[in-house]
């Protein structure tokens, strides 16, 4: 049948912060708790990934599709950088990752395929490389135009 890890992370996830709670150091899932940390640590990274893919896929779509510009694509700009700025304000560790090149590399290979499928645009006019700053990426004003 298994453990309660198993049939019910979320009530197993209860049990074990109840356990560290009343100090039951011996009744604890040890090596659960410390994948699940590992895997929250992952789990922020994508989230970081999967937004900025949104936006700079949307950046991307603003800027080669001037004649398809709508508030739909500047609300869905605006709001991934919200979503952002929440995400590094709850965890600001993760600002590193952003600075790391191959990071960098990876999500903008995702959001210019997927803007490039999306938009139908030509590969060989979208930038093979991230032409924009983390900053400029991240502000409010900030439209490629």
């Amino acid at each position: 049948m298994g453990t309660l890890y198993d049939q019910d992370i979320a009530a197993w996830a209860q049990e074990q912060a109840q356990l560290l709670r009343d100090r039951q150091w011996d009744q604890l899932d040890v090596e659960h708790i410390a994948e699940e940390i590992a895997e929250l640590n992952l789990r922020e990274r994508h989230e970081l990934a999967h937004r900025y893919t949104i936006l700079l896929s949307h950046l991307l779509k603003w800027r080669y599709q001037t004649e398809r510009r709508s508030s739909s694509w500047r609300n869905t700009i605006r709001d991934q950088r919200k979503r952002i700025a929440r995400l590094l304000e709850r965890t600001p560790s993760l600002k590193h990752v952003m600075d790391d090149a191959e990071w960098q590399s990876d999500v903008w290979g995702d959001a210019r395929d997927k803007a490039v499928h999306e938009a139908g645009l030509d590969y060989d006019v979208v930038p093979k490389t991230w032409p924009w700053t983390v900053e400029q990426v991240q502000s409010q004003e900030f439209m490629p135009e």
